[in-house]
């Protein structure tokens, strides 16, 4: 029996975001029914297919689902949708995207027969706000938030990656949403009703850089292919054979690589001591690498990587994922049907060890009801505990572990829905992403309480110290964690073991606890010691291979796409733990792969590629289904422009725009097909439009006409941006040390504003006095003498004090 098998979903309308969201509840045993027009979801129909005609995309996003038909036309229809409804959890509606002909409804008047009814809506935008009626594609969203402007050549055209990006994030927030809201269920008996807005769940990804730019300035630029900023080198290189993704973020780090490829001068040179300092000499530190990666193949230098201590890995084909064993022994590649096609997928991320979830499916055809499938557990729903309203998570208690990105947003997001989310640091190694910098300058002028970075992951959350290493400090945290809902650490796998705080002595403590570790490859890996960021999830997850020109090298999408990413399966993974530990008592462990996380984004290629064994084509930035499709320069400096003509009745409309009223008559342009043959023809002619414009007048004479389009911004003008204003999407917070300052809201609301931000990040150590005497019951003196001993503190250790506490613990 699944996690979530007591639950009935109901899905309609035609949405990535809406069917992903689905998904995650199918893939732990919940019944869903996904109503289809008669001709089907258009997703079916949508590249890259199948030797079939089967749209890979929708397979990935729909198996273990039954499919209902349902006829607009039929007078019966509403009656019978309504009557699904009514009998259901949770509806999940992709209506706003594409109503797909779905038969109306009185949501309203459901919701009166259903007050248990959850309701979550996804739309491109949100109902206010001047974007609101926007047409939009995957494509155009991301370049909306900021994640296209960055990538590809210098003097452009900016590069993105193909479709199938926004519908995940936005299906991961979706599913947070209403997996929040049934745990809020049970403690007041209540539905909730979400509205998710893709745009906002697709700046989960680059509000880092967003919010960075808040103090670092508008200093952010396109560097080049496989360039971000802040460090370097971040990027794929090739090798004798095949392709490599490297990452040198510490100054070790950098060392360490130029000793492998025997640089002495470039290891020694101290102008290159930081990631900031080498972006200054791009050029010359690429003239000296870039021949001396090619003497070694990929895996040689994996395998030197890996004995140094280094982020570096294999940039893998989509036919190494299909083919990789122990991908298909963890549950990330499983075996799927579709119609009487047989091939693999990318499963589901979140790897429950105690309730895991299915292991492939079978897509259903159009009204197709699938064996197993339609009848849910008799599992009772928890009795509601408390009075109706607040927060759906109010009441679940956090110790949380994590550092960096990837863990604190995913706390950070239970936090946001009312969980009790308690962090734990050590004066002796507070959160990376305070800074890594020990100089006495930096430590006396407390710098480590100004970035921007660590406050936008760390609000609502409250923060003490306790050094792990001391057994003081161990038992203080084993005394909250005896007491916890959940714990989460993203550390290295065998770091909390080996401090006395692994699964098998925390459940024993605490048999209902669920605990997740988030690891780069999973505590199980073969991989399991190979050092990672972001950037190396990415490297490692088979998009880069499908991103770029036909002729080019496998193309990065971001400097660190896989912490968000893994972040927000993390709070997936946890809140299905959770719902199974309210009902039955039993906690259990999460192995969390965070490049496992990133593979969804290269589904729809493996499943094709499995079926048809063909290397999966890459478009530019062009699009297999969409013509005219692509990034258009503007007047100004660097502007650019999104526009994708993403159906025929588009056409004309566009054609009329640019002036060539023969193109909009022409039977032969009416297609897809028609307009391939003068592709290079089209995109002359709107270049010759838009650059004559800004992006904005672009955009807003294009969206005018109904033509899905979107400005290529850069992630520091999503602080002024318009509908982002409109919404309230960003709110300002006040601290010490830093000020008032700007920080995301969560792109799903009950109402028509977002939840407000209870509490400010906390200073290091903040609530050190409220927690171990109010939860633990401490005295003043215990108090006074773990600080005195460095067991708890509130500012951090310079180098030289660190040194000396570890020499004084030796001797």
């Amino acid at each position: 029996m699944g996690a979530l098998s007591h639950l009935r979903i109901v899905e309609i309308g035609s949405s990535p975001a809406a069917s992903y969201c689905v998904r995650l509840f199918a893939d732990f045993g919940a019944d869903v029914q996904k109503v289809e027009p008669l001709a089907g979801d258009p997703l079916r129909r949508a590249a890259p297919l199948t030797p079939k005609g089967q749209g890979a995309w929708f397979a990935f996003l729909n198996f273990n689902k039954s499919s209902v038909v349902l006829d607009a036309r039929d007078p019966g229809a509403s009656a019978r949708l309504s009557e699904m409804i009514a009998g259901c959890d949770i509806l999940v509606d992709g209506r706003d995207i594409d109503a797909a002909d779905c038969p109306a409804i009185d949501l309203a008047a459901l919701k009166r027969c259903n007050p248990g009814l959850i309701h979550v809506e996804t739309s491109w935008f949100g109902h206010e706000g001047p974007y609101a009626n926007f047409a939009a594609t995957d494509s155009t969203i991301r370049a909306l938030t900021g994640l296209v402007k960055l990538i590809g050549p210098e003097e452009g055209p900016p590069m993105h990656a193909p479709d199938f990006q926004t519908g995940i994030f936005g299906g991961l927030w979706g599913f947070i949403a209403a997996a929040s809201s049934v745990i809020g269920r049970m403690r007041d008996g209540l539905g909730r009703s979400h509205h998710l807005s893709v745009f906002e769940a697709s700046i989960a990804v680059t509000e880092y850089i967003m919010f960075e730019s808040f103090t670092r300035g508008d200093i952010i630029r396109r560097i080049g292919v496989n360039r971000f900023w802040p460090t370097f080198p971040v990027g794929i290189y090739e090798t004798r054979q095949g392709w490599l993704g490297v990452t040198t973020v510490t100054p070790a780090q950098w060392r360490a690589f130029c000793e492998m490829l025997g640089l002495p001068e470039l290891r020694d040179n101290p102008t290159l001591f930081l990631g900031v300092d080498r972006l200054q000499h791009v050029e010359m530190i690429e003239s000296r690498i870039l021949p001396k990666l090619k003497q070694r193949t990929a895996q040689e230098w994996f395998a030197e990587g890996l004995r140094r201590k280094i982020p570096i890995v294999p940039v893998p084909e989509i036919a190494d994922l299909v083919g990789d064993e122990e991908k298909r022994a963890r549950g990330a590649i499983v075996p799927i049907e579709i119609g009487d096609e047989r091939g693999f997928t990318a499963g589901s991320m979140q790897r429950l060890i105690g309730t895991p979830p299915r292991r492939g499916g079978r897509v259903p055809g159009i009204g197709e009801a699938q064996a197993g499938i339609g009848s849910v557990s008799t599992l009772p729903a928890a009795a509601p505990v408390a009075a109706a309203g607040g927060l759906p998570l109010a009441g679940i208690r956090v110790i949380d572990f994590s550092m960096g990105w990837a863990g604190p947003v995913c706390t950070r997001t239970l936090a946001d829905l009312g969980a009790d989310v308690i962090k734990i640091e050590a004066i002796q190694y507070p959160d990376w992403w305070r800074g890594v910098d020990r100089r006495p300058a930096y430590v006396l002028e407390k710098q480590y309480e100004k970035t921007v970075r660590y406050c936008i992951m760390n609000r609502n959350k409250r923060g003490i110290t306790l050094d792990l290493t001391q057994d003081r400090g161990l038992n203080l945290a084993q005394r909250l964690v005896a007491d916890a809902d959940l714990v989460v650490d993203n550390y290295s796998v065998d770091v909390l073991p080996k401090l006395g705080l692994g699964y098998n002595v925390v459940s024993k403590l605490n048999p209902k606890l669920v605990m997740m570790s988030m690891s780069a490859f999973g505590s199980g890996s073969m991989l399991r010691d190979c050092r990672a960021y972001g950037s190396t999830l990415e490297q490692g997850s088979g998009l880069p291979s499908v991103v770029g020109d036909p002729d080019g090298p496998p193309v990065m999408s971001h400097t660190a796409f896989g912490d968000a990413v893994g972040g927000l399966n993390g709070c997936a993974a946890v809140l299905t733990a959770l719902i199974n530990a309210q009902l039955t008592g039993k906690g259990q462990f999460i192995d969390l792969s965070q490049i496992e996380c990133m593979m969804p984004f290269a589904a729809p290629w493996i499943v094709a590629h499995s079926i048809d064994g063909r290397k999966p084509e890459r478009y530019g930035n062009r699009h297999p289904d969409f013509v005219p499709h692509g990034c258009f320069r503007c007047a100004g400096e660097d502007g650019w422009i999104l526009v994708a003509v993403s159906d025929d009745a588009m056409w004309p409309r566009l054609a009329r725009l640019l002036g060539r009223d023969d193109w909009a008559s022409a039977a032969a342009l009416k297609t897809v097909a028609g307009r391939r043959g003068i592709e290079s023809e089209i995109e002359a002619a709107i270049t010759a439009w838009t650059s004559k414009r800004t992006p904005d007048e672009a955009m807003n004479a294009l969206q005018a006409e109904g033509i899905a389009s979107g400005v290529a911004r850069l992630p520091i003008e999503l602080l002024k941006d318009p509908q982002l204003q409109a919404r309230g999407f960003i709110q300002e917070v006040d601290r010490a040390f830093i000020g008032r300052h700007p920080q995301p809201s969560l792109p799903f609301r009950e109402g028509d504003k977002p939840l407000p931000i209870r509490s400010a990040p906390p200073t290091l150590g903040e609530h050190n006095r409220e927690i171990l005497v109010g939860l633990l019951g401490l005295t003043d003196a215990e108090i006074e003498q773990l600080a005195r001993d460095g067991v708890i503190g509130t500012e951090m250790l310079m180098e030289e004090e660190l040194v000396k506490e570890k020499n004084m613990a030796a001797g």
